[in-house]
Protein backbone atom coordinates (compact mmCIF):
# COMPACT_ATOMS: atom_id res chain seq x y z
CA UNK A 1 0.00 0.00 0.00
CA UNK A 2 1.60 3.66 -0.59
CA UNK A 3 0.82 6.35 1.34
CA UNK A 4 -1.38 8.29 -0.41
CA UNK A 5 -3.83 5.38 -0.36
CA UNK A 6 -3.91 6.48 3.90
CA UNK A 7 -5.13 9.93 3.03
CA UNK A 8 -7.76 11.35 2.05
CA UNK A 9 -9.14 11.53 -1.30
CA UNK A 10 -10.69 15.47 -1.78
CA UNK A 11 -7.21 17.54 -0.05
CA UNK A 12 -5.00 17.69 -3.09
CA UNK A 13 -3.74 21.05 -4.84
CA UNK A 14 -6.43 20.55 -7.03
CA UNK A 15 -8.88 20.20 -4.40
CA UNK A 16 -8.95 23.68 -3.27
CA UNK A 17 -10.95 26.66 -4.54
CA UNK A 18 -10.67 30.38 -3.16
CA UNK A 19 -13.45 31.12 -0.81
CA UNK A 20 -13.85 27.22 0.10
CA UNK A 21 -15.05 27.23 3.85
CA UNK A 22 -14.41 24.30 6.36
CA UNK A 23 -15.76 23.91 9.64
CA UNK A 24 -13.12 21.13 10.60
CA UNK A 25 -14.84 17.81 12.21
CA UNK A 26 -12.16 17.24 15.37
CA UNK A 27 -12.43 19.73 18.10
CA UNK A 28 -10.08 19.45 21.45
CA UNK A 29 -10.26 20.39 25.25
CA UNK A 30 -6.88 21.96 26.14
CA UNK A 31 -5.94 20.36 29.20
CA UNK A 32 -2.94 21.37 32.16
CA UNK A 33 -0.65 19.42 30.92
CA UNK A 34 -0.42 20.88 27.70
CA UNK A 35 -0.57 24.33 28.71
CA UNK A 36 2.00 23.49 31.77
CA UNK A 37 4.70 21.72 29.84
CA UNK A 38 5.40 23.60 26.88
CA UNK A 39 5.33 27.02 28.44
CA UNK A 40 7.71 25.84 31.19
CA UNK A 41 10.09 24.12 28.50
CA UNK A 42 10.14 27.76 26.48
CA UNK A 43 10.80 29.66 29.53
CA UNK A 44 7.75 31.45 29.37
CA UNK A 45 7.58 33.47 32.76
CA UNK A 46 4.23 35.41 32.48
CA UNK A 47 2.86 34.67 36.19
CA UNK A 48 -0.49 34.14 34.02
CA UNK A 49 0.42 30.91 33.03
CA UNK A 50 1.89 29.44 36.19
CA UNK A 51 0.34 30.92 38.92
CA UNK A 52 -3.42 30.15 39.73
CA UNK A 53 -3.65 33.04 42.30
CA UNK A 54 -1.67 35.51 40.49
CA UNK A 55 -5.70 35.16 38.10
CA UNK A 56 -7.80 35.63 40.96
CA UNK A 57 -9.89 38.20 40.14
CA UNK A 58 -8.44 39.23 36.45
CA UNK A 59 -9.83 40.75 34.23
CA UNK A 60 -8.85 37.93 32.06
CA UNK A 61 -10.69 35.62 33.62
CA UNK A 62 -10.50 33.16 36.24
CA UNK A 63 -7.38 30.63 36.38
CA UNK A 64 -4.38 30.62 34.12
CA UNK A 65 -4.04 31.03 30.80
CA UNK A 66 -3.07 28.71 27.98
CA UNK A 67 0.18 30.37 26.43
CA UNK A 68 -0.79 31.36 22.92
CA UNK A 69 1.45 29.39 20.53
CA UNK A 70 -0.35 26.33 22.34
CA UNK A 71 -3.98 27.73 21.41
CA UNK A 72 -2.05 28.88 17.58
CA UNK A 73 -0.65 25.04 17.15
CA UNK A 74 -4.04 23.48 18.41
CA UNK A 75 -6.05 25.48 15.80
CA UNK A 76 -3.83 23.90 13.27
CA UNK A 77 -3.54 20.64 14.19
CA UNK A 78 -6.89 20.45 14.01
CA UNK A 79 -7.23 21.91 10.54
CA UNK A 80 -4.53 19.28 9.27
CA UNK A 81 -6.17 16.58 8.15
CA UNK A 82 -8.53 18.41 5.81
CA UNK A 83 -5.55 20.81 4.56
CA UNK A 84 -2.41 19.45 5.00
CA UNK A 85 -2.46 15.35 4.44
CA UNK A 86 -0.70 15.89 1.21
CA UNK A 87 1.71 19.18 1.96
CA UNK A 88 5.18 18.44 1.02
CA UNK A 89 6.40 21.43 3.03
CA UNK A 90 5.17 24.25 5.28
CA UNK A 91 5.70 27.21 3.87
CA UNK A 92 4.71 30.40 5.68
CA UNK A 93 2.62 31.23 8.95
CA UNK A 94 1.77 34.78 9.44
CA UNK A 95 -1.16 37.66 11.04
CA UNK A 96 -1.32 35.48 14.12
CA UNK A 97 -3.91 37.26 16.32
CA UNK A 98 -5.33 35.82 19.55
CA UNK A 99 -8.55 37.56 20.20
CA UNK A 100 -9.54 36.09 23.43
CA UNK A 101 -7.82 34.99 26.63
CA UNK A 102 -7.52 30.58 26.28
CA UNK A 103 -8.48 28.59 30.00
CA UNK A 104 -7.57 25.04 30.85
CA UNK A 105 -10.41 22.92 30.28
CA UNK A 106 -11.64 25.58 27.02
CA UNK A 107 -12.49 23.58 23.75
CA UNK A 108 -11.16 24.52 20.38
CA UNK A 109 -13.20 24.20 17.42
CA UNK A 110 -11.10 25.06 14.28
CA UNK A 111 -12.34 26.08 10.56
CA UNK A 112 -10.60 27.43 6.96
CA UNK A 113 -11.30 29.35 4.23
CA UNK A 114 -9.08 29.25 0.95
CA UNK A 115 -7.36 32.45 0.46
CA UNK A 116 -5.29 31.62 -2.51
CA UNK A 117 -4.76 29.16 -4.81
CA UNK A 118 -1.17 29.36 -7.40
CA UNK A 119 1.05 27.40 -9.01
CA UNK A 120 4.62 26.63 -7.46
CA UNK A 121 8.06 26.36 -9.15
CA UNK A 122 7.25 22.92 -9.52
CA UNK A 123 4.84 20.77 -11.39
CA UNK A 124 4.30 18.11 -9.00
CA UNK A 125 2.39 20.83 -6.58
CA UNK A 126 0.83 23.98 -6.13
CA UNK A 127 1.06 26.28 -2.88
CA UNK A 128 -2.61 27.19 -0.96
CA UNK A 129 -3.06 29.84 1.51
CA UNK A 130 -5.42 29.14 4.23
CA UNK A 131 -6.90 31.68 6.64
CA UNK A 132 -7.59 29.56 9.60
CA UNK A 133 -8.93 30.75 12.82
CA UNK A 134 -10.01 28.87 16.33
CA UNK A 135 -13.58 28.99 18.57
CA UNK A 136 -13.82 28.62 21.89
CA UNK A 137 -16.96 26.64 23.70
CA UNK A 138 -18.75 29.77 23.63
CA UNK A 139 -18.63 30.21 20.05
CA UNK A 140 -16.03 33.29 20.49
CA UNK A 141 -12.84 33.34 18.05
CA UNK A 142 -9.50 33.09 20.07
CA UNK A 143 -6.72 32.58 17.49
CA UNK A 144 -6.54 33.54 13.88
CA UNK A 145 -3.86 32.97 11.43
CA UNK A 146 -2.48 32.93 8.12
CA UNK A 147 -0.53 29.75 6.89
CA UNK A 148 1.03 28.99 3.30
CA UNK A 149 0.94 25.11 2.30
CA UNK A 150 3.02 23.47 -0.53
CA UNK A 151 0.45 21.15 -1.45
CA UNK A 152 0.90 17.65 -3.78
CA UNK A 153 -1.03 17.66 -7.05
CA UNK A 154 -3.48 14.45 -7.77
CA UNK A 155 -2.19 14.90 -11.48
CA UNK A 156 1.52 13.81 -10.50
CA UNK A 157 1.32 11.98 -6.69
CA UNK A 158 -2.15 9.75 -7.21
CA UNK A 159 -1.44 6.02 -8.12
CA UNK A 160 -3.74 7.03 -11.47
CA UNK A 161 -3.77 7.12 -15.16
CA UNK A 162 -1.06 10.00 -15.17
CA UNK A 163 0.53 9.18 -11.30
CA UNK A 164 3.57 7.45 -9.69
Amino acid sequence: MTTTKLTGDGNWFEDFTIGQRMRHFRAATIDEVENNFLTKQVMNTAQGHWNEEAMAGSPLGEGRLVFGLITGSMTVGLTSQDTAENALAEVGLDKVRFKKPVHHGDTITAYTEVLSVTDADRDDAGLVRFKHWGRNQHGDVVCELERTVLIKRRSHWSNGPHGQ
